[in-house]
């Protein structure tokens, strides 16, 4: 009998299409089940970036969205974190380099806040005052960037690597880096 109410609750479920953010054309992403538009409101679907993309040097990127409009069979979401993989970051880690971890908080332009996440590797092992440095200058970069700059510039910058190469070049005069990269960033 069990079985039974269990079959028949699987079958009054009704797929939904889910839409990617603005940012990426909202373009159907995948579909998923859902009982009623209410129990789909507020769900976390994470996906592979090169499924949006569909360009391969995006593989390692892991897209987080939440789902907050729901129309009819159309769920809308809208974007709450990029993330390189794991494995990704680990390999770009070598002996006889420096790896920098930066964490900084940062508003876009209108006053949307963020969290943006960056790994800068040195080509040679450098000491601790060079490291501070290069976490002063990238910190300066990056609230300057997000404040003249809104969440969908920054993110295409991030993901263009046009963000990258400009802050590179504000830290060329401090260490020669070999790789900037985005570890995450959170809005």
């Amino acid at each position: 009998m069990a079985v039974q109410k269990q079959v028949e609750k699987w079958k009054s479920k009704r797929w939904f299409n889910i839409f990617a953010p603005k940012i990426f054309g909202e373009s159907v992403i995948s579909e998923i089940p859902g009982a009623d538009e209410k129990s789909m409101l507020g769900r976390v679907i994470k996906v592979n970036m090169s499924w949006i993309t569909h360009k391969p040097e995006h593989s390692f990127i892991t897209v987080s969205m939440k789902i907050d409009d729901v129309n009819g069979d159309a769920a809308h979401t809208q974007l709450m974190q990029l993330e390189q993989t794991y494995s990704y970051i680990h390999s770009l880690v070598r002996r006889r380099q420096s790896a920098i971890y930066t964490v900084d908080a940062a508003k876009d332009k209108n006053g949307k806040d963020m969290i943006i996440k960056l790994l800068v590797m040195t080509t040679d092992k450098i000491a601790t005052p060079k490291k501070t440095a290069i976490r002063r200058t990238i910190s300066d970069f990056v609230k300057e960037y997000s404040a003249s700059h809104d969440v969908d510039e920054i993110v295409n910058g991030l993901i263009s690597n046009s963000f990258q190469q400009e802050a590179a070049g504000k830290i060329l005069n401090i260490a020669e880096i070999s790789k900037l990269e985005l570890k995450k960033i959170e809005l």
